[in-house]
């Protein structure tokens, strides 16, 4: 699942799914680590961790950070109001927390991006397609298996938790599906996570076997009399269950397209990494009670590269 070569360092965009972070870090780290004021640090801790490694490692020359903010407000809601409805909103020191994140990405030199009816994948999306005709490799940075479906031979997926980098080929090992296919999976076998639904009655292996032998959403539902004799086990039920389910199939596919329309500015000149600001990090390190922020990620004014002592 890793075929994908790494970048080299320096010369192409990342663009990053902030949100996933946080939230590993919001739960994963004791949230007794204090700072000088007693508020819990725990979650910008964790994320000023990962985004300092990230840029020490990728080198990028372009970057980017989307962060959720319409969890609740999406556009995705006015179609489907049950989408991620599930979903609790943070709590008012998470919510504290994603606004230092934002504010560390700043301090770094990383522009965070967010929109309150877009998601972040929207965000993310609408820049690959943007940059697309750039000439140079694109990366997207994320847990969530919904952005594999912006994979090409020009855009990578890399999980930073795993190690996990995947091109074209490694989303089809790991899904069974290529990234052309993604959404159509969804459209069928449902995203329990997202709360989209997909057609009743269709799993994760009959999607796959379907989109395997017609290749498309659209091609079951051209060829539906094909189904009943496809070889899948329980064909003629599956056809059926198709029929019946075809409205929720293409509800589902609308839900988990991803937008490209995201109401973002950003020109690929803005998204130039020129490093972070020593001043700005110093300070925030002192606020969080940090020992440092600046000591290993480049700085904008060379002259004062210096980490702290």
């Amino acid at each position: 699942m890793t075929e994908a070569t790494a970048r080299d360092p320096g010369s192409g965009i990342v663009l990053v799914d902030a949100s996933p972070y946080v939230f590993r870090a919001y739960y994963s780290i004791s949230p007794s680590m204090l700072g000088p004021r007693g508020d819990p640090v725990n979650g910008v801790f964790g994320f000023s961790r990962f985004l300092v490694k990230l840029l020490t490692d990728e080198k990028p020359s372009h970057i980017a950070v989307a962060f959720d903010e319409s969890l609740n407000t999406s556009f995705r809601n006015e179609i489907y109001p049950a989408y991620k409805a599930q979903r609790e909103l943070p709590g008012q020191d998470l919510e504290r927390q994603f606004g230092l994140c934002k504010e560390l990405c700043e301090a770094l030199g990383v522009h965070p991006l967010a929109d309150d009816r877009y998601e972040a994948d929207d965000i993310v999306g609408t820049l690959c397609y943007r940059f697309r005709s750039a000439g140079l490799p694109i990366t997207v940075v994320t847990a969530d298996k919904d952005l594999a479906q912006l994979v090409n031979e020009g855009v990578d997926f890399y999980d930073f938790g795993k190690g996990q980098r995947m091109g074209p080929e490694g989303i089809r090992e790991a899904y069974g599906v290529g990234p052309e296919q993604i959404v159509d999976y969804f459209a069928l076998a449902g995203d329990t996570v997202d709360n989209i639904p997909g057609v009743k009655g269709i799993g994760k292996k009959t999607a796959q076997g379907l989109l395997g032998q017609f290749g498309s959403l659209d091609a079951v539902y051209e060829r539906i009399e094909d189904v009943s004799g496809c070889g899948l086990r329980g064909a003629r039920s599956i056809q059926k269950k198709l029929v019946d389910g075809r409205d929720a199939a293409l509800l589902s596919r609308e839900l988990a397209r991803i937008s490209f329309d995201a109401p973002v500015s950003e020109t690929l000149e803005s998204l130039v990494y020129q490093g972070g600001d020593r001043i700005h990090l110093d300070s925030l390190a002192l606020r969080l009670g940090f020992k440092s922020l600046a000591g290993k990620v480049p700085l904008a004014d060379p002259v004062d590269s210096r980490p702290l002592s």
